[in-house]
């Protein structure tokens, strides 16, 4: 009778839906320790440099790994255009989380950021042609819910600052919807490529002081890490988007609040 009322567990459209929601759980496990470690170096080297840094990494990895074996066919697109611009709202969301982590706590402004799955729920609809369900919208409320109590509207968090991770929110939401859109077209490991080659040509003239090098071991390892866990956590996301629609994952990205909240009181 439950499962009369609740209806089918995943869209019938979907039937690997599941293993987009593990994938997309994953990927968010990554991105809260890719988020803590940045709020920690973010301290000691320019938001810039951190994400070019994060970037150059990531793509010098993926082009040892995939180069060899995929030539070409590593920057081949059928949508160029589209390409360019999710990997553009990629690296400004980047540099301005990165520069929020400054001027604020990090469970403030992850907790601001997390109104991306609720844009991407309501622009899902209409640019993709998806239908959200009741649960869905369920989910996100309890998400948007627990993002209210976090940043307390009036309270200390909520400053002009806030802005930063605002704009990250519309950025990366608009980010979800073009990976989506490319999900089925490109290879996931074209799309996963794109925006870190991007950043090694865009960041230094549109961001100046990119070039810093760290020179603390301790630094150098940790800036790996993050290279790694950006790699690895966006591969996982586009995954996802391939088994599932981004309005029925949108909320399981809540689940990164959570991890940052559990580190962000470990580490700071």
């Amino acid at each position: 009778p439950a499962a009369v009322l609740l209806g089918p567990p995943v869209d019938p459209r979907y039937p690997h839906a599941m293993r987009g929601i593990s994938l997309m759980l994953l990927a968010t496990c990554c991105f809260g320790c890719l988020d803590t470690i940045s709020k920690y170096l973010v301290a000691h080297y320019p938001a810039s440099a951190l994400v070019w840094l994060r970037y150059v990494l990531q793509t010098l990895v993926m082009m040892a790994i995939f180069l060899p074996r995929m030539g070409l066919r590593l920057v081949h697109t059928s949508a160029p255009g589209v390409q360019l611009v999710r990997g553009l709202m990629l690296i400004v969301s980047s540099v301005v989380f990165v520069l929020a982590l400054l001027h604020m706590q990090i469970a403030e402004v992850a907790s601001i950021v997390f109104l991306a799955p609720i844009i991407v729920a309501l622009a899902g609809g209409p640019l993709l042609g998806e239908r959200v369900s009741a649960r869905t919208w369920l989910a996100l409320a309890g998400g948007f819910t627990g993002v209210l109590l976090i940043i307390r509207p009036g309270g200390d968090a909520f400053t002009w600052w806030a802005l930063l991770p605002l704009a990250c929110a519309f950025l990366f939401a608009g980010y979800q919807i073009l990976t989506r859109k490319l999900a089925g077209h490109d290879d996931p490991i074209t799309t996963l490529f794109f925006p870190g080659l991007l950043a090694c040509f865009v960041v230094p003239p549109l961001f100046p002081g990119a070039f810093t090098v760290p020179t603390v071991p301790l630094h150098a390892v940790l800036l790996g890490v993050i290279g790694i866990l950006g790699a690895v956590g966006h591969f996982l996301l586009i995954r996802a988007h391939g088994f599932a629609p981004a309005t029925l994952l949108a909320p399981f990205g809540y689940t990164q609040l959570l991890v940052v909240l559990v580190l962000g009181w470990l580490v700071f």
